[in-house]
């Protein structure tokens, strides 16, 4: 009888090539568990407190620090080394007051230090809705949640107010909506994959074009530098309207 299910190992020749380990030093690595985020768009915790951080010089001391609860992911206590950490995620440390975004840079993702008010919210972006009995709205986030939008008045729905691949800001932990950010020209967007991943700027004008699918439409983003990009709609995240509110890595 064959096996079910997926393998729970990892061999490192098979990682994405963001993640910060040696590929030939050794056979195995983790694998990060099913998650928020599929495995080539995240980077699983142990790894990051051993290798990205430097808090731990094996993964078995690293696996005693999240045991622990000392890391947080969103504000909330993650105990598993093997737990998906990706895109927009904020991982914090209260003991020694750090906290850090995850963003797009290089070939894959990297962490960025943070403070202040930025790190009780993250920005996620709309992947899917569903209309609900009453008119009230479900939304689908690019990190698995799902947020549930109440509409006061049955004969007036809100499904048109938010569209997929606009963006929400929420707070954390409670995934309260702060502010709805549409995807529109003259907003801030961060590229997200493809050749420009990292690159971000303000849209500059979205080519619609009819019978073609909207994630495959072509987005024009131009930086403070005056430098253009193209790209495609799937890969645009809206991160602000003409300031980002988060901070952005300089030079992109």
């Amino acid at each position: 009888m064959g096996s079910m299910g997926g393998k729970r190992h990892l061999r490192r020749e098979a990682t994405p090539v963001f993640w910060p380990i040696h590929r030939k030093k050794y056979i195995w690595t983790l694998k990060p568990d099913p998650g928020p985020h599929p495995i080539d768009r995240c980077i699983p915790l142990g790894i990051i407190i051993r290798d990205l951080l430097g808090y731990a010089e094996t993964m078995r001391e690293a696996k005693k620090i999240v045991a622990q609860g000392k890391v947080l992911v969103d504000w909330r206590v993650r105990r598993d080394i093997h737990f998906p950490v990706g895109l927009m995620d904020v991982l914090s440390i209260p003991e020694l007051n750090k906290s850090w975004r995850v963003l797009p840079h290089g070939k894959g993702l990297a962490l960025f230090e943070i403070s202040g008010e930025e790190i009780k919210y993250k920005i996620c972006r709309i992947e899917n809705k569903t209309t609900l009995p009453g008119g009230h709205l479900q939304l689908n986030l690019h990190d698995g949640r799902n947020i549930f939008v109440r509409c006061e008045d049955p004969k007036k729905p809100i499904g048109e107010e938010y569209r997929t691949l606009d963006a929400l800001r929420i707070s954390l932990p409670d995934q309260g909506i702060i502010e709805h950010l549409k995807l529109d020209v003259g907003m801030t967007a961060l590229i997200v994959d493809g050749e420009n991943l990292g690159k971000y700027g303000l849209i500059k004008s979205i080519d619609l074009i009819s019978g073609q699918k909207r994630r495959r439409c072509l987005v024009t983003i131009e930086d403070e530098n005056g430098n253009s990009y193209q790209t495609i709609l799937d890969y645009v995240f809206v991160v602000g309207d003409k300031a980002p509110r988060i901070s952005l890595p300089r030079g992109g």
